[in-house]
């Protein structure tokens, strides 16, 4: 199995303007992007901001911001994820794209939409997870709020290696973002990768980052706080097989469904 090389976009967003989003990540994108990588990872939202006007930004599947996720998955040929605001069959959803070099892509709906910013008014929620494959690594998807629910997240079985997580965390409740992170990665035994964003957005809620990648131990590979960061690393995968041999706690896992 290959290491993995994972570029992570710590971005400042423009409030609720899709075209200028869209231009400012190109561009920095093309003065950053220094070194091939495998997987392009953008924060939730990235087009807009964490807006609640659904109907005014939303896009259809295909649509603008697919369409530049595909152009720039094509020039760096990695994937490229991220979260937009998509209209399909008359709902709207916080849907995170998973988009290929070749334009074949697959998707993950927000599943627990956070009522406290009224999300659950203005979108559906998902009902599926997703699993997606690169490199041999197996990636589990996922979104802001949903770091608060271990049970959705559990690593069946193994089902992953990567908990993979965009956001628009506050840092009013930066404290939760930093133990919620590791428990999540040792009670899974997989890295977990979370991409904040930065800045105020349009409600003058400021968020500080704190992107982070940590291994199965917990240990830090990548940790940014407070600035905007585009940086590249790469998690080993015999590191994830070595850890999960000497500590076999998965097996003993309690057994449950979701309703």
């Amino acid at each position: 199995m290959e290491n993995l090389k994972v570029t992570v976009f710590q971005a400042y967003l423009f409030w609720e303007n899709i075209d200028k989003n869209l231009l400012n990540l190109a561009l920095r994108l093309s003065m950053g992007v220094r070194e091939k990588t495998d997987l392009i990872i953008l924060p939730e939202m990235f087009n807009t901001g964490f807006s609640m006007n659904s109907e005014a930004l939303a896009e259809e599947m295909g649509g603008k911001t697919m369409q530049w996720m595909h152009k720039m998955a094509d020039l760096y040929n990695c994937v490229v994820t991220g979260s937009i605001i998509i209209k399909e069959n008359n709902q709207y959803y916080n849907r995170l794209i998973w988009m290929e070099p070749d334009g074949k892509h697959q998707h993950y709906d927000k599943r627990h939409l956070f009522g406290m910013g009224d999300e659950d008014q203005h979108f559906s929620p998902g009902n599926n997870k997703l699993v997606v494959e690169l490199k041999g690594w197996k990636i589990r998807l996922a979104i802001c709020y949903d770091l608060r629910f271990p049970v959705w997240l559990r690593n069946v079985d193994q089902e992953y290696d990567i908990l993979l997580l965009v956001a628009n965390w506050p840092d009013k409740r930066s404290a939760h973002w930093k133990a919620l992170i590791p428990a999540r990665a040792i009670e899974n035994q997989s890295y977990v990768i979370a991409v904040n964003r930065v800045g105020h957005d349009g409600n003058q809620i400021y968020h500080s980052g704190l992107s982070m990648c940590l291994d199965p131990y917990g240990n830090t590979v990548y940790y940014k706080p407070e600035d905007e960061d585009l940086y590249t690393f790469s998690i080993n995968y015999e590191e994830l097989v070595k850890i999960r041999r000497q500590f076999p706690f998965l097996k003993d896992a309690d057994r449950f469904t979701i309703s």
